[in-house]
């Protein structure tokens, strides 16, 4: 019988951002667009929830990007090796019907993320429009799976590939031209509050998804909670995902960055410790 937890794909797709596929029955069985789970590397390892970015038979798929002393640790393991606990699915998924026209917007490690959700919608006859935006052409991962939506704008901070400026620009350049009935969102933080703004001011309704500091991921501890309009909501239950214009994105980045010292203390006493980090 295979062992839970295994690594059975590993995969470079950009530079410090790796593919992994993990075997277990349970989270591929369950899992649906927009949930994620909870890893937890090894016995004295902190806990970090990873966007689940596909499912194939009995295994999984997350996109890891090394920011952190885990997601170090995490790009250095092998197909092979296994993870000690994943915990999920978890939060909310994805609210996907027909809606008609959809854009839907993914940013670094992001575009990984909307694959699942992409999909779903396309599977509910959904006409579907794409903008894959990363810092340079060398940064998009996993281009060949949007072959099926309806169009795909490529959007670089530096101008090599498409569109030259941000997600937000490109947005509003079509939404200026076109009209859509719904849109996500997903990348980095200042990215989906970019977004989120020319969806208000189009009067759009953006769905995000809040990758928030976790620990136990069902709403015990209380590190996610998340201001959306008037209510104190929790991401790792209420969400992920929420309407991008109702998020409190001051507080939210905030508490993004509140143990930034920290992580680079942590990160760089792992870098002396293991040498060069030459498996990013």
């Amino acid at each position: 019988m295979p062992e839970i937890n295994k690594i059975v794909e590993k995969k470079k797709l950009a530079y410090g951002i790796h593919m992994f596929w993990i075997k277990n029955e349970y989270v591929a069985k369950n899992a649906k667009a927009g949930q994620f789970v909870i890893f937890r590397i090894h016995e004295s390892g902190e806990r970090i929830p990873l966007t689940i970015a596909g499912i194939r038979d009995d295994e999984f798929r997350v996109i890891v990007k090394a920011v952190g002393k885990t997601t170090y640790e995490m790009c250095r393991l092998k197909a092979g090796d296994s993870i000690l606990d994943i915990v999920g699915p978890l939060g909310q998924p994805s609210e996907i019907s027909k809606f008609g026209k959809v854009l839907v917007i993914g940013g670094g490690v992001g575009i990984a993320t909307i694959i699942p959700i992409v999909k779903e919608l396309k599977n509910k006859n959904n006409k579907v429009d794409v903008i894959l935006a990363a810092r340079n052409k060398n940064y998009f991962i996993l281009e060949e799976e949007f072959k099926n939506v309806d169009n795909v704008y490529f959007v670089t901070d530096d101008g090599s590939r498409g569109f030259k400026g941000f997600a937000h620009q490109m947005m509003e350049k079509l939404l200026e031209e076109e009209k859509y009935d719904i849109s996500w969102a997903i990348g980095p933080s200042l990215m989906m509050k970019a977004c989120s703004e020319i969806a208000e001011k189009h009067n759009l309704k953006i769905w995000v998804s809040l990758n928030s500091i976790m620990v136990d991921g069902t709403g015990m501890c209380g590190g996610c909670r998340v201001r959306i309009g008037n209510e104190l909501k929790y991401t790792c239950v209420d969400g992920p995902e929420f309407d991008g214009r109702l998020v409190d994105w001051e507080s939210f980045n905030s508490r993004l960055i509140q143990y930034k010292e920290e992580e680079q203390i942590a990160l760089q006493k792992y870098l002396e410790k293991v040498g060069e980090p030459t498996w990013l």
